[in-house]
């Protein structure tokens, strides 16, 4: 399993936002998570929680190229820019990013699958749905598998390498958290799909209803159980806002299998 460590370059992201506020505030944060053993670095510059503001794609562009910029030079783990914009995308790989992580599943601009084929990046490719479609499943994880094959479908047809595809069923978009808790107990299913998993539950609401306590204090250590779980059912990557904490259980995790993952 792989970490991919959060690096939100945002003044309201739910977690830490604004807590980065300088470049090198910024630069600092992510030498330390790979540090601290992050294989990645997932650069964002809008912010995807609930009732956050739309950010435009100048501001978004202003936000995260000179971050990527100046990270390329500085550490040696793949950078990937966590956008649904087709123009941040390119702009972002082009500055010195390798990986494409987007939470529309790259449906949210139809430019997209374009640019990630033309790329030649590694593509993030997340489950969601528009707002007006939120919650409105009938059976939420085959629903998820099967719009997830769409994307993937969408992207073949681009141009995408299929080796470069990676599949996050996206926990806490477009879905309740019943539903995405549902999702989580059949991550097998998505599995079947065929490609790399990754998990982004760091923090997240869904947490709070799993732990039976609202404390936003122990999200961290809910999110240590969500890595652990995810390790044992095969998930490839998750993506996390606290690297050393879950290095550290991904250590015991591995130490204590038999098939280190």
């Amino acid at each position: 399993m792989k970490i991919m460590g959060i690096l939100n370059v945002t003044p309201d992201s739910f977690s830490d936002g604004g807590r980065y506020v300088s470049l090198d505030q910024r630069i600092d944060h992510a030498i330390q998570m790979v540090a601290d053993g992050a294989d990645i670095i997932d650069v964002g510059g809008e912010s995807t929680r609930p009732g956050a503001e739309a950010v435009t794609e100048a501001e978004e562009l202003a936000r995260v190229i000179p971050v990527i910029e100046r990270l390329r030079q500085v550490v040696d783990v793949p950078i990937s820019i966590d956008t649904y914009k087709a123009e941040v995308a390119r702009q972002a790989i082009q500055a010195g990013a390798s990986m494409i992580n987007d939470v529309g599943g790259a449906k949210f601009d139809p430019e997209m699958p374009r640019v990630m084929a033309e790329s030649g990046a590694t593509v993030i490719l997340m489950h969601n749905r528009p707002k007006e479609a939120f919650g409105a499943y009938r059976s939420v994880t085959s629903e998820v598998v099967e719009e997830l094959r769409s994307s993937v479908e969408l992207v073949l047809k681009a141009g995408v390498n299929p080796k470069k595809i990676i599949l996050d069923p996206g926990i806490g978009f477009g879905k309740t958290i019943p539903q995405s808790i549902e999702v989580l107990k059949n991550l097998h299913q998505l599995k079947l799909l065929g490609y790399p998993l990754l998990l982004g539950a760091s923090k997240k609401g869904t947490l709070r209803e799993l732990m039976e306590d609202d404390d936003k204090a122990l999200l961290g250590i809910g999110t240590v159980a969500m890595t652990c779980y995810a390790y044992e059912r095969g998930i490839n990557y998750v993506r996390i806002h606290d690297v050393k904490e879950n290095v550290c259980a991904l250590h015991v995790m591995k130490n204590l299998s038999y098939n280190s993952r």
